[in-house]
């Protein structure tokens, strides 16, 4: 029917079964589950649904968070249709103990929670940007938890915390090339991926993705200057490709990496 879109795809990203954006004006979905938790966000509209035979409803800034295996349909609650996106998580994202609360409470309407769903969806519109989407996973997933847990889990020590993020600092700096996907890090300093985020991000400033791109800036800024090509540049610091470095060669620094190449070749 015409204006109903549908883009979907399956990203290299732990715990992400399927990434799902569409615009509907008269499909309505009949009753029916999911073996992942499914998190919704309605861009434009209103979508009506029933949760284990309950009413809801979920729109702007809201986020809705759907159980595994529990039907619940769906519909556009005005005639303009709506628009949203949404995101199939592994069902061991999440305690399953939190069905229950989640069936009592679907939907939030949290700014900060939205804000970061729509990061993540850029970063997994990014295949080369794993380990940033694994992190934006790791703050949402934490996020959702201090909705859903009804006892807060007490803070981790300080000391602790900064110990963790100076050892996640370490193995990125020693994978600065080969790059290391959150799931292996949690492995290997035996932590849970959303505590390896929290206590880097407070001890540093910023995120994992976010430090170990600014390494590989770094070397790929030194290398250029020596006089490589942008294309082996791009490899040799463990970018996807040049266009990849170029994207954030650009943000990082003002200029694309050959303009910056050509700007020391001048000097010189």
């Amino acid at each position: 029917m015409s204006g109903e879109r549908v883009v979907a795809w399956r990203p290299e990203v732990p715990g992400v079964r399927e990434v799902f954006h569409a615009r509907f004006v008269a499909h309505a979905y009949p009753a029916h589950t999911h073996d992942t938790w499914t998190l919704l966000v309605v861009d434009e509209g209103a979508v009506r649904f029933d949760l284990e035979r309950h009413p809801h409803g979920t729109t702007g800034e809201m986020v809705t968070l759907l159980p595994p295996h529990v039907p619940h349909d769906g519909r556009a609650a005005t005639v303009d249709g709506f628009r949203k996106r949404v995101l199939y998580l592994d069902p061991d994202v999440l305690d399953p103990h939190l069905i229950g609360t989640t069936v009592d409470r679907p939907s939030v309407r949290d700014a900060l929670l939205h804000r970061r769903i729509t990061q993540l969806h850029r970063a997994l519109a990014r295949p080369a940007d794993a380990l940033e989407a694994e992190s934006r996973l790791a703050l949402v997933l934490d996020r959702l938890l201090r909705h859903l847990r009804q006892d807060a889990a007490p803070p981790a020590r300080a000391t602790s915390a900064v110990a963790l993020a100076d050892e996640l600092r370490q193995l990125l700096d020693s994978r600065t090339t080969t790059g290391v996907t959150l799931r292996e890090a949690a492995d290997a300093l035996g932590a849970p991926p959303d505590r390896l985020v929290r206590a880097f991000t407070r001890a540093f400033g910023l995120p994992p993705h976010r430090y170990l791109t600014g390494r590989r800036i770094d070397r790929a800024r030194r290398l250029l200057l020596a006089g490589a090509a942008p294309a082996t540049v791009a490899a040799e610091v463990g970018f996807h490709d040049q266009s990849h470095l170029h994207r954030h060669f650009q943000h990082y620094v003002g200029v694309p990496p050959g303009r910056y190449a050509r700007s020391g070749a001048q000097q010189g």
